[in-house]
């Protein structure tokens, strides 16, 4: 009995892992506990985690909690690459990040133009590919377009269809973007823009993990439906988890616009 006892103590620090790292590599029987005790308890370990994980999808009502799942990427790299499908809810995060950080700024400084993509004949184009941005006055930005002057009324449009408020002012082949005060009206059209920024990253993020379900679901002649069940709800939560990270970047950005 005693012996019996020992073994089960061990039972705690495996229920807390996934039903897929239990069944890659359990502990080793430890001293004074028989080995084929321990099989036994294996064999339980595995059917109570599978259960636990199972109840989940049958889960209905607020205030139940829903388990974790934590699958190895190695285990199902024949079924989807878990880590490539987090790389790409990662970039869309990334992406997000950067437009912020680029575009939605109370101040508009002559980096902040740089990236505005000009339409031309020949394709599309980065503005300071195709003009020279200048400060003239902390109120007024220049674009010299002398170099590519037959696309000046491209970038002119560009920069006024940017979103960032910019009235543009074309003198020849040289454009003045006078640099809007900042007002609240400007401060909460900035807020309204990181938000439509936001649900189109959002609507990206959900691409992603619609890809990586349906090629999850094309397993499903190959493995069992609990498998592809677990590794939708990984995937979900992965998604979850990117969407969390959105918020907080929301919340963060619409704080200082608004000041």
């Amino acid at each position: 009995m005693a012996v019996a006892l020992r073994c089960f103590r061990h039972l705690p620090p495996l229920l807390s892992r996934s039903a897929f790292a239990v069944a890659r590599g359990l502990p080793q029987a430890p001293a004074g506990c028989p080995a084929l005790l321990l099989d036994g308890c294996r064999h339980r370990v595995l059917q109570v985690l599978l259960t636990r994980q199972l109840a989940t999808k049958k889960a209905k009502g607020k205030g139940q909690s829903q388990a974790k799942v934590n699958i190895s990427a190695a285990l199902v790299e024949d079924i989807i690459n878990l880590e490539e499908t987090n790389e790409d809810m990662q970039a869309v995060v990334e992406a997000l990040k950067e437009d912020f950080s680029r575009n939605l700024s109370v101040r508009t400084s002559p980096g902040a133009l740089d990236q505005i993509i000009v339409m031309t004949k020949d394709g599309k184009f980065p503005l300071n590919q195709l003009g020279q941005i200048s400060q003239k006055s902390p109120q007024l930005l220049i674009v010299n377009m002398t170099n590519f002057p037959e696309s000046t009324a491209a970038a002119t449009k560009a920069i006024r269809e940017s979103g960032m408020n910019l009235n543009p002012e074309v003198d020849g082949t040289i454009i003045r973007v006078p640099v809007p005060k900042v007002t609240r009206e400007h401060r909460e059209s900035l807020a309204k823009l990181a938000k439509q920024s936001t649900n189109k990253s959002k609507e990206a993020l959900r691409k992603v993990r619609s890809k990586s379900i349906t090629q999850v679901k094309k397993s499903k002649s190959k493995v069992s439906e609990d498998t592809i069940w677990l590794l939708e709800k990984q995937i979900q939560q992965m998604a979850d988890s990117a969407a969390a990270e959105m918020d907080k970047l929301l919340a963060a950005k619409t704080k200082e616009l608004l000041g």
